[in-house]
């Protein structure tokens, strides 16, 4: 479901498009890291860096971090 018309959304892809590959994948880097940012903003203070590693883990991919032997 969207509430963007389909003239604007076909205008913002041919924007987006317009941009070069290092420019499309720069600005997927940047999304992902804000999210990343917010993502460890939310979860309890003082958890030791394994947990925090492996809370965000299952934020960002909803299921727990596979065990690496």
């Amino acid at each position: 479901m969207t509430d963007t018309s389909p003239e604007i959304a076909a205008m913002v892809h041919a924007r987006l498009m317009a941009r070069s590959g290092a420019e499309r994948f720069r600005m997927g880097v940047e999304m992902f890291e804000a999210a990343r940012r917010m993502a460890l903003a939310s979860l309890p203070a003082g958890l030791d860096e394994t947990e925090r590693r492996r809370r965000l883990f299952e934020r960002l991919y909803g299921q727990p971090q596979p065990m690496i032997e």
